[in-house]
């Protein structure tokens, strides 16, 4: 919170050039380790920040959820670059050994790239309001809106922030379940690796038998853009529920075709359609949607917080299962994935019985959601006030839109 989303993202992008430099240079497996901490630690960092970045500058609520899934859609095409790029140097290996440098090295050269970019933009109006600094927030809503900042629409976004950190100042009085909102954020991150996609992942080079030296060919961009269209029209929390029970149907379709004591070549291709369907399956329901409903259901001063527990949950989980899935699939073989098929109905349950739906909220109208009590009563007769002013505004043609623009009358 002291550094801000942006500030901590710059921090992350240091980290990753000096990792990757240490990593490069490397002559020792201390070395090697080393950088590899550092560059952990920076992408730490980036992936705790940078959802909350994109939430927070989101002008209009249906903005929000496009825009994160979009940057998880870059995040994966960058896997798929990175094992291309990989696979490409992997084969001048024997005719220059030092190639495997340059892919390591060049893991400095995005985090450049975005430092560079990143400079020129300002730190998330909300974390200015919240450290104080009003002057500087109005300035960049009124950025955002592309507005003055006495316009109508300006300080009616400054007074809504403004309501929201003075509610949550008052958290001692017990009006909100902050606690249960930190709860939600690792358990989301880390539930959604334990069903788990990185399984099949790390194992699809073995379950498809291609030699590990062309493993690159298995990670590619899957189906990772539909989300952008559809996460606004089906909403956060029927993505995840149905994406939980579809991934949970194909593990019990998958383990039932790979356990069969006398397999057909008809049911191996079915197996192999069944992991190019989890990844669809997957995409469209929890790729970028955690990364969405993470820090929309965060208070404000506490969005970093739930974005550091949700990166060391995700980051916690996938260590687990590619410590220990490859001796899982070695020992008792196809019948590992029936530890992704429990945990994926459990997941569907915890959807639908703890996560409210926030599509088409704004992240103030989200903390509501989670008051209890009277602070609960007030503050929803207070959103409806606040509709009802916006939606009178707009009739008397004063405010054309939650972007701001301004009609012509």
């Amino acid at each position: 919170m002291k550094l801000g989303r942006k500030n901590t993202i710059q921090l992350g992008n240091l980290l990753i050039c000096i990792g990757a430099a240490l990593q490069a240079s490397t002559y020792s497996v201390g070395q090697i380790i080393v950088g590899r901490i550092v560059t952990g630690a920076g992408i730490g960092c980036i992936a705790s920040a940078v959802p909350t970045y994109m939430a927070e500058m989101s002008l209009d609520a249906s903005e929000r959820g496009p825009e994160v899934s979009y940057q998880l859609a870059l995040l994966i095409t960058g896997v798929a670059l990175a094992y291309w790029v990989d696979f490409g140097f992997v084969q001048g290996l024997g005719a220059a050994p030092y190639l495997w440098r340059i892919p390591l090295a060049m893991q400095s050269c995005f985090a450049i790239f975005s430092a560079t970019l990143l400079v020129t933009l300002p730190d998330t109006p909300r974390w200015y309001h919240a450290r104080g600094r009003l002057q500087e927030g109005d300035a960049v809503l009124a950025r955002l809106h592309t507005l003055p900042v006495e316009h109508e629409t300006v300080q009616a976004q400054r007074e809504i922030v403004l309501s929201s950190l003075k509610e949550e100042d008052s958290e001692s009085t017990g009006g909100f379940n902050w606690m249960l909102l930190l709860w939600e954020n690792s358990e989301l991150q880390f539930g959604r690796r334990l069903r788990t996609s990185f399984l099949i992942l790390f194992a699809q080079p073995e379950l498809l038998g291609i030699p590990v030296r062309n493993s690159g060919w298995c990670h590619e961009h899957h189906f990772c853009l539909p989300p952008i269209w559809f996460i606004e029209r089906v909403g956060r929390r029927a993505m995840m529920f149905w994406g939980a029970i579809g991934y949970g149907i194909l593990m019990i379709i998958y383990i039932s075709l790979t356990t069969l004591r006398v397999p057909t070549t008809a049911t191996n291709w079915a197996s192999v359609v069944i992991i190019i369907l989890h990844n669809v399956v997957f995409a469209f329901g929890w790729l970028g949607t955690c990364w969405v409903y993470g820090p929309e259901i965060s208070p404000l001063n506490y969005r970093h917080i739930a974005g550091s527990l949700g990166a060391a949950g995700e980051w916690f989980s996938t260590f687990i299962i590619v410590f220990g899935g490859g001796t899982g699939l070695t020992s008792v073989g196809p019948k590992i994935f029936a530890w992704p098929l429990v945990c994926c109905f459990i997941a569907a349950a915890y959807v639908w019985l703890q996560f409210p739906e926030t599509t088409g909220l704004t992240l103030e109208e989200i903390d509501v959601l989670f008051a209890r009590g009277e602070t609960k009563a007030r503050l929803e007769a207070e959103k409806s006030e606040r509709r009802a002013s916006f939606t009178g505004a707009v009739k008397a043609g004063v405010i054309y839109s939650e972007k701001g623009h301004v009609s012509s009358a």
